[in-house]
């Protein structure tokens, strides 16, 4: 079995143009109505053997890579314990091999077309440790790989602080395209995710986007894609991306996952926004709009939520910045809905200020179900929220960590 996954090998110039230089329209549906579909939350004493399957052995070429490992089903090696899938590393002689670890798959069990695939995982790091969660084509064992296509969903190499996320195919020859994601915190769980439509596959890390390739019609010999794919969780040793360990590399290493999850758009529900188009911005928890203080032009006007009374300072142009996030201008100003300093803090109430392009004042809007949305900062990963899910005039919107209250969900009214 090769399987070549990892740090892209090609990159072909037509294709990435393809990826990147995509037109924005005029009209975007928000994200998908999302319901979940299935989950394995690791919650039992053993692992689910209906659903995965663990591979044995070294596979051919160190499954494609030179990797060093042995994979056995030992429980020394993969086991459910504590609410979590633990896959162990260890540095052992065993089978003629240095190293023993565990890979499972859901091949021939469970496969997915489209959806919204996510897992949470805290990744072990140090030389010659590649964890990785992905997937490959259903049509693997027929066509072989890469014509079955793989989407590297995340894949972590040594003591790098960014995770990768990569799509390999056929494209009259081997093709891939990959982006790596912002600098992490390997010391906790993130959760490392892909909402796959038709069109589009793109990556997030905690709920913020960072990849994305256009796939529609099969553009760039992509036509894999549309095809149902079965989910992979590995920890591999060596390999001719990471290198070898050295002694540096502490062992055993373990990655642990709270849980897989995968949703699908169940359509029907989800509103639609206009690119360019106004809008009154209203909490659910009070029914108030969002507010810049004082009809004030300055930089650094506080937002806040007050009642409606029609006035240009409650009213926001949408606009999209072409990666998946928008902008929101307040209309009497000019200037743009801001996380001051790029704050990463629960806490911090939000403000106007000019348009500068940084992630601070960009937010991915999505759908919340019963015409509301939740905006999600791409500097921090949190919500707009009302602080204290106040209903009075003068409430501070802030943002804080996603707690699914209807102190950070909002309805978007077009005025013009």
């Amino acid at each position: 079995m090769m399987l070549k996954r990892g740090k892209p090998i090609l990159l072909f110039l037509v294709l990435t143009l393809l990826v990147v230089f995509i037109p924005v329209p005029n009209t975007t549906s928000a994200a998908p109505n999302w319901q979940l579909v299935w989950s394995d939350e690791f919650n039992g004493s053993s692992l689910n053997r209906g659903v995965w399957t663990p591979e044995i052995g070294t596979g051919y070429n160190g499954w494609g890579n030179n990797e060093l490992q042995y994979y056995t089903d030992r429980p020394q090696n993969v086991q459910v314990t504590g609410g979590n899938l633990v896959i162990t590393a260890q540095r052992e002689n065993y089978e003629g091999r240095n190293y023993t670890s565990a890979r499972i798959k859901t091949q021939g069990l469970k496969s997915f077309k489209y959806g919204k695939i996510e897992a949470r995982i805290k990744i072990p790091t140090g030389q010659g440790i590649w964890p990785a969660f992905w997937m490959l084509g259903e049509s693997f064992r027929d066509v072989g790989w890469p014509y079955c296509g793989e989407i590297d969903i995340m894949e972590h190499v040594n003591n790098e602080s960014v995770v990768h996320g990569t799509v390999h195919w056929d494209a009259n020859g081997y093709a891939s395209y990959g982006r790596a994601s912002g600098n992490l915190d390997f010391s906790q769980f993130h959760t490392y995710s892909i909402e796959w439509d038709p069109s589009y596959i793109r990556w997030f890390v905690d709920g913020v986007q960072y990849n994305e390739i256009y796939i529609a019609n099969g553009t760039g010999n992509t036509e894999e894609f549309q095809k149902p794919f079965f989910i992979l969780l590995n920890l591999a040793v060596g390999g001719n991306w990471p290198g070898s360990p050295n002694g540096s590399t502490p062992f055993p290493a373990q990655m642990l996952v709270d849980y897989v999850r995968v949703y699908q758009d169940q359509g029907g529900s989800s509103p639609v926004l206009e690119n360019g188009a106004v809008y009154t911005i209203a909490s659910k928890v009070s029914g108030k709009v969002l507010d810049v203080t004082d009809v004030s032009t300055a930089d650094g006007a506080k937002i806040q939520q007050w009642t409606n009374y029609s006035a240009s300072n409650q009213r926001f142009r949408l606009e999209s910045t072409g990666d998946g996030y928008y902008k929101l201008t307040a209309i009497h100003s000019g200037k743009v809905l801001d996380v001051p300093s790029a704050s990463t803090a629960a806490g911090v109430q939000l403000q106007q200020w000019t348009d500068n392009g940084t992630d601070a004042q960009r937010w991915r809007i999505v759908d919340a179900g019963g015409g509301y949305f939740k905006l999600i900062s791409k500097a921090s990963g949190l919500v707009m929220d009302v602080s204290g899910a106040s209903t009075a005039d003068g409430a501070a919107v802030q943002q804080w960590t996603d707690n699914g209250t209807d102190a950070q969900k909002w309805m978007f009214t077009k005025v013009n």
